[in-house]
């Protein structure tokens, strides 16, 4: 096994990985706050507006019990949308530093 020393100073002053951190933090952080937002909608709608979410869609389906499911769909679509932009965007900046990160700071 071989074990080489990276200098992880130089890679994090590195600008493209600034770039990387700063463009993933702020996608991550949008994904986050629409989760939250989406989320806590359930309990606000149950206190708040069950007079909507009581309204019947199907037997004894309502408006309700659909939110909550939906809550598992905006889940899938949350993780599908955050590989999607990992696997076409951030992992290609990312393999770039790797590449260059024996060079840094040498």
């Amino acid at each position: 096994m071989t074990t080489t020393k990276m200098n992880w100073r130089a890679i994090d002053a590195d600008p493209r990985f600034q770039a990387l951190h700063r463009k993933k933090s702020r996608f991550l952080w949008g994904l986050m706050i629409f989760s939250m937002i989406y989320y806590f909608l359930l309990p606000i709608g149950t206190a708040y507006f069950q007079e909507i979410f009581k309204i019947k869609v199907w037997g004894p389906v309502n408006i309700g019990l659909l939110f909550a499911l939906s809550e598992f769909v905006v889940a899938w679509l949350v993780a599908y949308i955050y590989s999607r932009k990992a696997n076409t965007e951030f992992d290609a900046m990312a393999q770039d530093i790797v590449n260059d990160a024996h060079n840094l700071g040498a």
